[in-house]
């Protein structure tokens, strides 16, 4: 069995006829056939019921066909893969990065990457932890940095960074001591990330952590992102929450008190990817230059 035969059966079921298959592969219609043929032959079965217009594959074909997809796409990756090797002088990096990006300095992910390889492309998508998993897990991008915990099933995860969350409040009064969950429920909540909701990571934490102690969390007010929460926090309509790069970060408003809970609550961030799906080059490269620079920014938290 050799891949060149795999290759002409796959192409022949997807586009139904050896002729249209040998297009596809650049070579003329009888070896196409012969390569089908020779595979059959070597399986001691046959893979198509060969019709007037068209070709329908047998059971044989339907078993062999998901074996002869993975391995034709198998092959494939690896020849791009290794072509890639070297210069990185062209290809498409795509990466699924935080929402809140900005504050642990990925912004610079994308000048510092150019700068290195101005010829490969770059696609980052910024979304919430729970969107970003479920894209890579489906394969529209190769991989992302997530806040944990998210649904890993498929998925090679790899903590990079430990950021702890705080509560945060204009009433001094409010954070004077660390805050348990009970108090959190009983709080006028202002939460971000409406879209996921008690889908987004923390928010997950939060509710486990409700559960257990038999109190519900219903929040005052629900919009997307963090600056506005803190804005109306700032305006005295009610508390949120934050982690310590946004608390150190230059646009957190001036007169806001922050307060760990009593079991401290952390924000972790991981790079994820799809098990046993190797990335490609470009986007290997990328994710070295992300997980460097969290490294980096998770030394500072720990120091500062």
């Amino acid at each position: 069995m050799t891949l060149n035969q795999l290759r002409a059966f796959v192409e022949a079921e997807r586009l139904g006829s050896f002729t249209a298959a040998a297009q596809a592969l650049d070579m003329a219609q009888a070896s196409a056939s012969e390569l089908v043929r020779r595979l059959e032959s070597e399986l001691d079965a046959e893979l198509f019921v060969r019709g007037s217009r068209t070709l329908t594959l047998t059971s044989a074909g339907q078993e062999l066909l998901p074996y002869a997809q993975q391995s034709v796409e198998a092959a494939d990756h690896g020849t791009r893969a290794v072509r890639s090797l070297g210069s990185l002088g062209g290809g498409t990096a795509t990466f699924g990065v935080l929402r809140n990006a900005d504050y642990y300095l990925l912004s610079n992910l994308v000048q510092l990457f150019h700068a290195r390889y101005p010829s490969v492309r770059v696609r980052l998508v910024g979304q919430n932890s729970a969107e970003t998993a479920a894209a890579v897990a489906a394969g529209r991008i190769e991989a992302g940095l997530v806040v944990l915990p998210i649904d890993d099933e498929g998925l090679s995860v790899t903590p990079l960074l430990r950021d702890e969350v705080y509560y945060v409040s204009a009433d001094e009064e409010r954070t004077r001591t660390p805050v348990t969950i009970e108090a959190f429920s009983r709080a006028p909540l202002v939460l971000y990330d409406a879209h996921y909701g008690w889908q987004d990571p923390t928010r997950r934490q939060i509710a486990e952590r409700a559960q257990l102690a038999g109190v519900g969390v219903d929040p005052l007010i629900e919009l997307e992102h963090v600056e506005a929460a803190l804005k109306l926090v700032a305006a005295g309509v009610g508390d949120t929450i934050a982690s310590r790069a946004v608390v150190a970060g230059p646009a957190f408003p001036a007169g806001l008190h922050t307060a760990s809970f009593d079991e401290p609550l952390y924000d972790t961030i991981a790079l994820v990817r799809r098990r046993g799906h190797p990335l490609s080059r470009a986007t290997r490269e990328l994710a070295r230059i992300a997980e460097d620079t969290l490294r980096e920014i998770g030394a500072e938290l720990r120091y500062t």
